[in-house]
């Protein structure tokens, strides 16, 4: 049901920018035919612009964030099972930041509509679907199922589907899953569980030696899930989609600072944090330190709407655990810089170390040990 309620919201969001593009083509035919000054016509033209968009920003801003509430609500109050309700969640929050995207790219390019003299900034391949003919259902629905959060009127499309190609990387996403399951199963849940008492006790000694533990096997299994998604599920996507760009990661792995790190291992989300937070709060005069924060602060609340929703327990660890990397990437910043490869090989290890043994366990445990508290063995103990 919550599948079928995002053709329903995007619908919407289509219908809000086609009712745009039908005012911005009304208002620029009302200045053609009038006989405005050039600065009078500049002047119309931007009240016209503002007007319009605040309107259609409170319109999309309503729909969307309508979309992702269901969707929570449901998933804490309804879905009890932690994998069911993050797939939902997820797919939630993606649909979010896609029409975010969308309403935000379609500002951008109303905006070149109305004032011609700044269509010049635009990408060149825009001008294979300019503005307002990007505006259809099937352009709007393709932007839902591209591997990408930010939008565009025209990507670059590769020329046919290498259906080979797809039958290998869902093969590969195939046996991914089943060994994570396995993995999960075997190891990770036999660490959780045996770590449940000394939590409760708060056994530091104890609780540092189950993380040493579990930092191993949460590694192999977000490996693992890594690869299954950024390397055979978006690819597969992106084939059957015959979607260009196919960067989906770089070598994260040799990050030399924590920094660079979150920079390469999640394209999708990188571009859409630098489009639409990072450069216009730079563009608009607030310092790089300042926007990097509000990009962390805005990524923690997302982290903790994807973690704790699903596990019923909202802890505030994930976004706490984002916000904690600021301090590490101004830390290992200088790293990165310095000449030689001593500096990138520190910060290289500062990243892992933190990667292996302070992130992922330490968050996995306390997640685990909330939901046991509130649903399962922790719980009972404590009722009998």
């Amino acid at each position: 049901m919550l599948y079928a309620l995002v053709p329903c919201h995007l619908f919407v969001a289509y219908i809000i920018e086609l009712g745009a593009a039908q005012h911005a083509k009304g208002a620029l035919g009302r200045l053609k035919r009038s006989d405005y000054d050039p600065d009078n016509d500049l002047y119309q033209k931007s009240r016209s612009f503002q007007a319009t968009w605040y309107t259609i920003a409170w319109a999309h801003g309503i729909n969307a964030t309508f979309c992702l509430l269901v969707t929570t609500y449901v998933v804490y109050y309804h879905i009890n099972h932690p994998m069911i309700g993050s797939i939902c969640q997820v797919h939630a929050i993606i649909v979010w930041l896609k029409n975010c995207s969308y309403a935000f790219t379609n500002r951008d390019l109303r905006h070149a509509y109305l004032n011609p003299s700044s269509a010049g900034t635009l990408p060149e391949i825009y001008s294979q679907c300019p503005y307002p003919r990007n505006v259809t259902i099937s352009n709007l629905a393709y932007f839902w199922w591209a591997p990408t959060l930010v939008y565009q009127p025209i990507y670059p499309r590769s020329p046919s589907i290498r259906w080979l190609f797809v039958a290998k990387r869902l093969a590969e996403c195939l046996a991914l899953s089943v060994f994570i399951w396995l993995a999960s199963a075997q190891y990770a849940a036999p660490v959780l569980r045996n770590s449940l008492d000394k939590m409760k006790t708060l056994d530091i000694a104890s609780i540092i030696e189950r993380l040493m533990k579990l930092s191993t096997i949460s590694l192999i299994i977000w490996l693992a899930g890594f690869f299954a998604i950024f390397q055979s599920v978006l690819n597969a996507l992106a084939e059957i989609m015959r979607f260009g760009d196919r960067e989906f990661y770089t070598d994260w792995w040799n990050s030399p600072s924590v920094g660079n790190y979150w920079r390469t291992w999640n394209k999708p989300v990188y571009h859409f944090m630098r489009r639409h937070i990072y450069s216009p709060l730079v563009g608009r005069g607030f310092s790089s330190g300042f926007a990097s924060t509000m990009v962390f602060v805005f990524s923690g609340l997302l982290h903790e709407l994807l973690v704790g929703i699903p596990t019923h327990n909202i802890l505030g660890v994930a976004f706490i655990g984002m916000v904690v990397q600021l301090p590490m990437i101004y830390l290992t910043a200088p790293l990165e810089k310095m000449q030689g490869i001593n500096g990138r090989v520190i910060g290289n290890c500062i990243f892992w170390i933190s990667f292996c043994l302070v992130g992922q366990p330490l968050a996995a445990l306390m997640y685990f040990f909330a939901w046991q508290a509130k649903y399962g063995s922790v719980s009972r103990l404590e009722k009998g």
